[in-house]
């Protein structure tokens, strides 16, 4: 008797339910939020300028693999109010090939969170859409007043962000190991849900006012059904000439660019935004119906250069801190151009090259071999990765930095909070509590970086017919 086996289910990639996602979000952000929409044709018409008055960028991005990725590239935010809810957002995403990289503390910066990035994590993923959201979860804990903090967990408790179906499908992909194409079209219009903005928050008017009285941000997350998303950014070559462009729009820009100043050799991360819209919301008290109004969602910028090694954070983070410790901008930003001056001078002592970046092991960089060395590959070439360079046979371009700034994060969330709102925390940072929260440690986002570094290395060497040689550190 001959007997007959189901054939295995196709499965639709994570790559592919990513894209899906990431096209049915800018979608629904930009009926939401018509500026947004203004905001990606301004960064598209930008971006087309840099890269043709740029041959060498163009150049760049290609041999990199990241040209073609620069248009469908967007980061998100939300946050979160439980640990519940932050456990099954990691499921949520991990059915998109998104992992939670880094911890980033916020209370530091006078901001009751903390936060990881979920993203992609492999070249390849990345290439194919580099789609991440920083997703923050409220410290209930900061909140000063005992009674206060007891109704918002209670309120948090009640709410469910994620619809049945979206958690019946998370299961089916983690019992079966993916979706089917009709399930991955379901499950992005039902995850799709947890992220729309609802205009009808869940508390009385007067249980909101007191919980914005605490920190405009607690009531953010505990006044609303869901972690509507707050942002949703584009990726611009040239956040400069984006920032200048803004008003030609009808869009005011905040004062100061976040993260390092404009550099021939961009580094990390560099943000700007325009401020946070006033949404009209209804409040139910009892039986009446009142109208407020509510600032959260707003536009951002963001560009990104080479990601820096533990060494050269440590550089920027000094710099960037002497800088922030001399120069304040408010919110009118009347010191914006004494500080943009500033951090330009204090920069000065970080290399402004990408060879002298490299060799003082500042920054990461992915090699490959070069097509004359895939020619001379089998005759004598020097086993020094420096000489190699010098000799035209090995070539390296810088990585890209992933993830995020939490100085630029909580700098970005202030100036959209309405406010220059600080408050200092006495409780620090809780990565032990926010991992137990996840269900997952996060992943260290710096060996990430250096082993992206290192398996290009190889792979270039292997070309060359140098593997497996043991060759000097490339500095």
């Amino acid at each position: 008797m001959i007997r007959s086996f189901p054939m295995p289910q196709s499965f639709v990639s994570p790559g592919r339910i990513r894209s899906l996602f990431t096209e049915a979000m800018s979608q629904m952000y930009r009926a939401e939020v018509p500026q947004y929409g203004t905001l990606i044709e301004l960064v598209a018409d930008v971006n087309a300028s840099c890269l043709e008055r740029d041959p060498d960028l163009r150049a760049r991005l290609a041999r990199a693999g990241e040209l073609e990725r620069i248009d469908v590239e967007r980061h998100g935010a939300i946050r979160l109010g439980t640990a519940d809810e932050l456990f099954t957002i990691r499921r949520l995403f991990a059915v998109m090939g998104m992992q939670p990289v880094g911890y980033y503390d916020l209370s530091v910066a006078g901001v009751p969170v903390h936060s990881t990035s979920f993203r992609p994590i492999d070249e390849a993923a990345l290439n194919v859409n580099p789609f991440r959201v920083f997703t923050s979860l409220l410290r209930l804990e900061l909140i000063e007043d005992e009674g206060l903090r007891g109704e918002a967990e209670a309120i948090l408790a009640t709410r469910r962000i994620y619809t049945p179906r979206a958690i019946a499908l998370i299961e089916r992909h983690e019992q079966n190991g993916g979706l089917s194409e009709a399930e991955a079209t379901e499950f992005v219009a039902e995850a799709l849900e947890t992220f729309r903005w609802h205009g009808e928050a869940t508390v009385s008017a007067e249980t909101c006012k007191r919980l914005h009285d605490a920190h405009r941000l607690i009531a953010d997350v505990v006044s609303f059904r869901g972690p509507h998303i707050n942002h949703l950014t584009p990726r611009t070559l040239d956040i400069d000439a984006v920032q200048a462009r803004m008003p030609e729009r009808g869009i005011t820009p905040k004062a100061v660019i976040e993260g390092p100043p404009r550099r021939h050799c961009d580094i990390l991360l560099r943000q700007t935004s325009f401020k946070a819209l006033e949404e009209t919301i209804a409040f139910s008290d009892d039986d009446d119906a009142i109208q407020g109004t509510h600032t959260a969602r707003f536009g951002e910028i963001e560009q990104r250069g080479v990601a820096l090694t533990a060494k050269g954070r440590a550089l920027y983070d000094q710099l960037l801190a002497s800088v922030r410790g001399e120069v304040q901008v408010g919110a009118g930003g009347a010191k914006a151009g004494a500080y943009d001056h500033e951090l330009a001078a204090r920069f000065k002592a970080l290399p402004d090259s990408w060879d002298e970046l490299r060799r003082a092991d500042l920054a990461f960089f992915r090699y490959s071999a070069t097509p004359a060395g895939v020619a001379a590959a089998g005759s004598r070439l020097p086993s020094d990765p420096e000489a190699l360079i010098a000799g035209g046979y090995l070539a390296f371009t810088p990585i890209v930095y992933e993830d995020f700034l939490p100085v630029s994060a909580a700098g970005i969330f202030q100036s959209n909070l309405g406010t220059d709102q600080q408050q200092n925390y006495v409780t620090r940072s809780n990565r032990d509590a926010f991992e137990a929260a996840l269900g997952a440690t996060v992943q260290d986002e710096l060996r990430l970086y250096a082993e992206r570094q290192a398996a290009s290395l190889d792979s270039a060497l292997a070309a060359l017919g140098l593997a497996g040689l043991a060759l000097k550190t490339v500095a």
